[in-house]
């Protein structure tokens, strides 16, 4: 995906899956904290429904809409995390191999406190 797209500008938009069926809406953005790209999304996909995360890599921006390459069963069978909390490296991994995306570089030894950050918070040190 672009890196030069601002990720509170992704929330709102429509995303799409690999058939050009509607997934949902993007209701966050997750960073990696590392490089402050942005890594995952969380789309909400209908009414009642919970949000699924999608790879954001390597999903492309398209006409404003997210094109999501992967079915949309698969989406919707994700695992369901929560959303608004950070993501541990394992429940990272986990959505990894649930989209079968390569997993051989082991994520960095650090503290998983601020992983995941959500788009548009700010740290406020507590």
């Amino acid at each position: 995906m672009q890196t030069d797209i601002d990720p509170r500008n992704l929330i709102g938009r429509k995303a799409f899956d690999r058939n050009g069926t509607k997934i949902g809406t993007i209701d966050e953005v997750y960073l990696d904290d590392a490089t402050g790209v942005p890594e995952w999304a969380a789309i909400r996909t209908g009414l009642f429904s919970r949000d699924a995360f999608v790879p954001l890599e390597p999903s492309e921006l398209v006409e404003g809409t997210l094109q999501v390459p992967f079915e949309r069963t698969l989406i919707k069978d994700a695992p369901d995390f929560g959303v608004g909390r950070h993501l541990s490296p394992e429940q990272e991994l986990q959505l990894y191999h649930h989209y079968g995306l390569d997993t051989t570089a082991p994520p960095p030894d650090r503290p998983d406190h601020h992983f995941g950050k959500l788009a548009g918070t700010e740290d406020t040190g507590a």
